[in-house]
């Protein structure tokens, strides 16, 4: 199998379950709070492992009381700290996560370290990202850094993947050209294209806009109604949902992400890797939170075998 390398984000979850989300200057009482690890990047990362990936993490920490606990969850899940860097006098990044009981969720995102995380510590971290089959990304972290990698990857003959996430309306799309994987969702492609994407012919025509503009493959992760590969030349491709009662989405497009990873590195079997990754983020959704929501290989494959 190939190894993964995940530069990116972590985060420490601050989950809020309740009824109903309060109004302006309302107080009301939530039944329950869990705190667990996450992040896009180390979501992507726990996920391709959890699954048997061999990964490795570029990344930030701060100096505060969540840091011990975010390197010892990437230790335990087995993947490379190497380049999980401590930042003095900064705070670690936190995500505070509100879920609705029919498992939607809002989150607020404090970036922490991960705002100081730059094309520097990429390039010390390049003689072990040249050993790595496929670079995984999200927008949690610089925009300069993300561009860089992508042309470290390019220039290096290394395959990329993007999850644009969360949006920036700045993203410039010259500079992700290289990329060879966008893996947006559908309020991330209308953002980067422009375009509305209210219906699955919708989000079609904007992933063919990217497609037009230079970008090589666009999956677009529909959520229950799975996901659209778009590439130049040939027919968009649709990769039929898993049918499943959601407890709690949070994550799902992480395990998503992290999923066709571990499956792609495999083989190269684009459809085959999607395929699992459709079915993965299907049943983490089973489940309550986000990390602790992710499959090991044994139970997903356990999971398969029951569909």
């Amino acid at each position: 199998m190939g190894k993964i390398a995940v530069v990116g984000s972590n985060m420490v979850d601050l989950i809020t379950y309740t009824a109903r989300m309060p109004g302006p200057g309302e107080t009301i009482e939530a039944p329950r709070f869990e705190m667990g690890c996450g992040g896009k990047g180390a979501n992507q990362a726990i996920a391709a492992a959890r699954l048997g990936a061999e990964v490795m993490m570029v990344t930030k920490v701060g100096d505060d009381i969540f840091a011990d606990n975010t390197i010892r969850n990437f230790e335990a899940s087995g993947i490379d700290t190497r380049y999980v860097e401590r930042v003095p006098g900064t705070s670690s990044g936190v995500a505070p996560i509100f879920v609705e009981p029919s498992g939607e969720n809002s989150i607020l995102i404090i970036k922490g370290a991960n705002a100081l995380l730059s094309p520097a510590d990429v390039d010390r971290a390049g003689d072990d990202l040249k050993g790595c089959d496929l670079i995984v990304m999200q927008l949690e972290v610089p925009l300069e850094t993300i561009y860089h990698t992508i042309e470290f990857g390019a220039r290096h003959g290394i395959e990329t993947l993007l999850n644009p996430a969360p949006a920036p309306a700045d993203l410039d799309p010259k500079r992700i050209e290289q990329v060879t994987f966008l893996v947006p969702n559908q309020t991330e492609l209308a953002t980067i294209s422009g375009l509305a994407v209210n219906s699955e012919t919708e989000a079609e025509t904007a992933a063919r806009s990217l497609i037009d503009r230079g970008i090589r493959t666009v999956i677009v992760t529909l959520g229950a109604r799975g996901a659209l590969l778009v590439t130049k030349g040939e027919e968009t491709r649709r990769i039929e949902p898993v049918r499943v009662t959601p407890v709690d989405t949070t994550g799902a497009g992480d395990a998503f992400i992290g999923s066709f990873a571990r499956y792609y590195v495999e083989n190269r079997d684009l459809d085959a890797a999607l395929h699992m990754a459709v079915r993965y983020a299907a049943d983490s959704i089973t489940r309550p939170g986000t990390q602790k929501s992710y499959a090991s290989r044994e139970a997903f494959e356990a999971f398969c075998a029951s569909l």
